[in-house]
């Protein structure tokens, strides 16, 4: 039977258990959209941005472990999803993003809204190709939904030519697929566990880092009863955050540069470290030189090229996160080390994770109301100050998750990416913290989130900067705020390192802006404040919630390892 392209794209969907687009229509897409347009068990989802699309797919795909699905049209379309797709490709995301094209004989011919976006995008995604001829439709396809799924997952792009949706042919889409070139790793190599068993066996000071990969596995429960097992305690990074519950005693927090003193100091002391599902980049190790040098290094990842990428290891083991951990059940032991423990608990409490306490409003206190109202939630971050403070103080069980960017540190995400949760995981509570600047660079999805009426949270920590920036300028540019102040004005000192009442009005009113977009809007100044905002928020069912939290300007995020320092020497207090 001969069907056109676009009927055959729609079929691949429906046979890919694909049941929700993320789409902007355009000319070089118009046929696919129209197809879809009779489509009752598929849902389109229409963002206002390609970016909050790609995000909103991102998001989509974090919370139910399924992959997100994009479709845009050519040019402009396709490169509004550049850093979407840097983004997911970064953390490991799956996704599929399906991009319009001019006619095949038009390529290379500077059309209209022609890019050559599989050039673009070929080094931030995990595969890219156009479809060069309508007999290669469904197996493109289907290779895509199956490369960005499996071993280490990613977004694939795949570019359609509109003379290749319209042309008829065959209504074949192939049950499996096998490419030569692509083999993701199975199984678990039993005798490289077995080394790492004897290292663990001989060792005085353990220790586990548990990265994304075991949040991507959805191996958190598989990981807690090894934890008990081994008697191991555990630091994660931000991405790993969440895959043991945060209140776990062998739970010692984050490492890294805003990590806590413990966890850097453990994986400074610890002569063994166990490493599951993390690419051991900058922003964990500190100064690579110094990074865990007492200690032989056990590294797990689905991904052969980022072992002993960035750190030598000593027992190197390419696995999937649950496969490793269920094959370490079997095998493990305790290798409970009382004097390590008791060092792990002063190190904890010499230097307790905080921030100073104020009458005023200040992120640990609001974090602390988070934690009371949300403990069976989704909780997604813009990238930021705000950011850290989540991950800081964010209490964390089997029953919460945590979207953030990691990797590639996107402002914007955190909105879209709180829109996609939601439509995905409609029987959760989504609640979205972002700051000031990131709630701006997307805002425009709040009419999408009000038109699918979805009742989401979203707290605004409002210092009126930017907040991140401004820390480094205040710790290492002498006070320099350079572009960083979101009140400044052209009629302002053009020089100003001293912000006070005389300063212009903040623009703009986000009460007034989430009201012009039919949402609720709350401003919180004072503590007590708080929680009669985050239950009214709870009580609005149909649309988003906006509150805004009024916090000084002068809030640091510490501890902080300068860039290029050892993890054991960090910034405590200013």
């Amino acid at each position: 039977m001969k069907i056109k392209g676009t009927s055959l794209f729609v079929k691949a969907l429906k046979k890919e258990g694909v049941d929700l687009i993320f789409g902007y229509p355009g000319g070089c897409a118009i046929d696919i959209f129209d197809e879809l347009y009779e489509q009752e068990d598929i849902s389109l989802i229409l963002p206002r941005h390609e970016q909050g699309l790609i995000h909103a797919a991102d998001g989509y795909a974090r919370a139910t472990g399924k992959v997100g699905v994009c479709l845009v049209t050519s040019g402009p379309g396709a490169t509004n999803l550049v850093t979407g797709i840097a983004t997911a490709n970064y953390d490991s995301v799956p996704l599929v993003c399906f991009t319009g094209q001019v006619q095949t004989y038009l390529i290379g011919n500077d059309a209209f809204q022609e890019v050559d976006i599989v050039g673009i995008t070929r080094n931030i995604c995990k595969y890219a190709t156009t479809v060069r001829n309508r007999k290669d439709l469904g197996k493109i396809i289907k290779e895509a939904f199956y490369i960005a799924r499996t071993g280490k997952p990613g977004p694939v792009v795949i570019d359609l030519p509109k003379d290749i949706m319209m042309e008829l042919g065959d209504d074949f889409y192939p049950e499996e697929i096998h490419i030569r070139s692509y083999k993701p790793s199975t199984g678990v190599h039993v005798g490289q566990l077995k080394r790492a068993f004897e290292l663990l066996s001989n060792s005085h000071r353990p220790l586990f880092l548990i990265g994304g990969g075991v949040n991507i596995a959805r191996a958190g429960s598989l990981l807690q009863e090894l934890v008990e097992k081994t008697q191991i305690p555990v630091v994660t990074s931000i991405m790993g955050k969440g895959a043991i519950p945060t209140e776990h005693p062998l739970y010692i927090g984050n490492l890294g540069m805003h990590g806590c003193y413990a966890a850097n100091m453990a994986v400074s002391k610890c002569d063994v470290l166990l490493s599951i599902g993390t690419r051991f980049n900058d922003r964990i190790t500190g100064k690579i030189s110094d990074f865990a040098k007492h200690a032989k290094i056990i590294h797990i990842d689905i991904d052969a090229s980022a072992i002993s990428r960035n750190i030598s290891v000593t027992v190197p083991i390419v696995a999937d996160a649950k496969e490793a951990i269920a094959k370490m059940l079997e095998m493990s032991e305790s290798f409970k080390r009382e004097s390590w423990l008791q060092e792990i608990k002063e190190l904890k409490e010499s230097h307790p994770l905080t921030t100073k306490r104020t009458n005023g409003l200040t992120p640990e206190v609001i974090m602390e109301h988070i934690n009371l109202l949300f403990q069976d939630a989704i909780i997604v971050t813009d990238v930021g100050q705000h950011q850290m403070w989540t991950t800081q103080f964010l209490q964390m069980s089997q029953d919460t998750q945590l979207l953030t960017s990691g990797g590639l540190g996107t402002m914007g995400y955190g909105l879209p990416a709180a829109i996609g949760a939601k439509l995905g995981r409609p029987d959760k509570t989504v609640l979205c913290i972002s700051g000031d600047g990131g709630m701006q660079m997307n805002i425009q999805e709040m009419a999408t989130a009000v038109v699918q009426e979805l009742p989401l949270i979203l707290c605004v920590f409002n210092n009126g900067y930017l907040g991140m920036v401004r820390q480094m300028q205040t710790l290492f540019l002498d006070d320099r705020y350079s572009s960083t102040c979101l009140r400044h004005r052209v009629s302002c000192s053009k020089n100003c390192s001293d912000p006070n009442r005389s300063c212009p009005p903040y623009s703009p009113d986000f009460i007034k802006l989430a009201e012009s977009y039919d949402a609720y809007g709350i401003r919180v100044q004072k503590p007590e404040e708080i929680a009669p905002a985050l239950q009214k928020a709870l009580s609005n069912k149909t649309a988003p919630t906006l509150i805004e939290f009024i916090i000084e300007e002068n809030n640091l995020v510490l501890p902080m390892v300068p860039g290029g320092n050892s993890l054991n020497d960090m910034i405590l207090d200013y």
